[in-house]
């Protein structure tokens, strides 16, 4: 972490205010004979000791447990990426290398968890986004990096792995944020990253993919929302021609267009669309969350995209759609979502209705992983870091080597509760700015709202 020389200033100064009410103590106590001057303080310099209260957005998570440890693997907006191999106690930079920083997508093989992909550049294409140079992969759990192609995509939102077949992977390329550009879509490599074919193009220069959806239990159907959009320094439009949803039955040689005449879709032009299918029902529940004029909302499917219903239009639903467009569905629930927004909210009831479960947490929510074999363990990344949640079990933490800020937070009672804050001192920068002292402790009783 770089620290400026009027951060260093402040700090310096921060530090000799505390020594002198260190030192008016010691006078206040009797100790009359102690001398306090500038030559106090001249060999104490300000030190940087890392991260203090949080770090910066995290774009993407991916993880993956075996024989009872969670590896993790971080994609951070401008911060490349980071690796766990504990369950997220301690971290370690793993993209320093690389020539760009900005991540949109980590995707860990299922069927060779020592093989990762990552997309460059981030998909939340706010105005304040970095671009990326394509894909890369790693066959040695992050330690080194290729750069396989799709170098022009500037960004990308997502990577399937087939489960069955680590060779074929299908990326969902955004494309240029500011102008057309030709290499954005879906595009699919059956020799892992040799050569790659582009098999969902969108209908203009300036349409992208803007998700991709595939349940690892029927890898061979796969759902892509296709997104028209411009940014400009003055204005950004979201929506046009070339948005769309699709589906494709074959693993993503060919797509059929899901059209805003089926039942119960709302009428276009939309904008993005955020897509999920429900793992525990692949065949049949699909859910999309739809960026429209008229009938924004999340929208359900439980037979496939044939019929939609509409549900939850809630405002958090349907604000800032370009930057909050993501869903995640429960592993071993259908009716179980997490939608990533300026606060995580979660669904028990199919998409009726959401709470707010990321309690006092920084918030702007991106990505969440669950955990296959334990759902109750939840990965999620925000804007200030990465947050970890999990059911009944007393944790606390202290990193210093992690891209962000890490709380434990219980999934309770529909809640989710910090166990532990540890006392830091910090210069925010974005968030207020000055120095934050953050002392404040919570207990967990098992059981009980605390």
């Amino acid at each position: 972490m770089n620290v400026s020389a009027a951060d260093r200033w402040m700090m310096t100064l921060s530090l000799w205010a505390g020594l002198a009410m260190l030192g008016s103590t010691g006078l206040a106590f009797g100790q009359s004979g102690y001398k306090f001057d500038a030559a106090t303080v001249s060999g104490l310099p300000a030190r940087n000791i890392g991260s203090a209260t949080m770090s910066g957005r995290v774009a993407a998570v991916d993880a993956v447990e075996e024989d009872g440890r969670i590896t993790v693997f971080v994609g951070a907006a401008s911060g490349g990426v980071w690796k766990s191999v504990n369950g997220g106690t301690t971290y370690k930079s793993v993209f320093d290398r690389e020539d760009v920083q900005s991540i949109g997508a980590v995707t860990i093989d299922p069927s060779n968890s020592k093989t990762v992909w990552v997309g460059t550049g981030e998909a939340w294409v706010r105005n304040s986004v970095s671009v990326g140079d394509g894909v890369y992969k790693s066959i040695d759990g992050g330690e080194n990096w290729t750069n396989v192609g799709l170098k022009d995509s500037e960004h990308i939102a997502k990577i399937l792995v087939d489960p069955k077949d680590g060779n074929n992977v299908l990326v969902c390329a955004t494309g240029h944020l500011w102008d057309d550009n030709d290499e954005r879509g879906v595009y699919k490599t059956t020799d892992g990253g040799k050569t790659w074919k582009k098999v969902l193009a969108g209908a203009n220069g300036s349409s992208g993919c803007a998700l991709l959806a595939m349940s690892r239990q029927e890898p061979k159907t796969i759902y892509a929302s296709m997104w028209d959009f411009r940014r400009q320094g003055w204005t950004f439009r979201s929506g046009g021609p070339g948005s769309g949803l699709f589906k494709s039955t074959d693993g993503g040689e060919h797509w059929t267009e899901i059209s805003e005449s089926t039942k119960g879709l709302p009428a276009k032009p939309w904008g993005r669309v955020a897509i999920a299918v429900a793992p525990a029902k692949p065949q049949v529940v699909v859910y999309a969350n739809i960026e429209a004029e008229k009938g924004r909302g999340l929208y359900r499917s439980d037979d496939g995209g044939t019929n939609w219903a509409k549900l939850d239009a809630s405002n958090y639903m349907v604000w800032r759609p370009f930057y909050f467009g993501n869903l995640i569905v429960d592993p071993k629930d259908e009716n179980k979502i997490f939608k990533p927004d300026l606060i995580l909210l979660y669904s028990t009831d199919g998409g009726k209705t959401f709470n707010v479960v990321s309690g006092s947490d920084h918030g702007d929510f991106h990505d969440v992983w669950i955990n296959p074999k334990n759902p109750n363990i939840v990965i999620a990344g925000d804007d200030g870091g990465r947050v970890v949640a999990q059911r009944g079990r007393r944790q606390s933490l202290e990193t210093s080597d992690e891209p962000a800020d890490f709380a434990v937070l219980p999934r309770q009672h529909g809640q989710f509760r910090p166990l532990s804050r540890l006392w830091r001192v910090a210069g925010q920068q974005f968030l207020g700015g000055g120095f934050v002292v953050s002392g404040w402790r919570y207990e967990l009783a098992l059981g009980k709202h605390v």
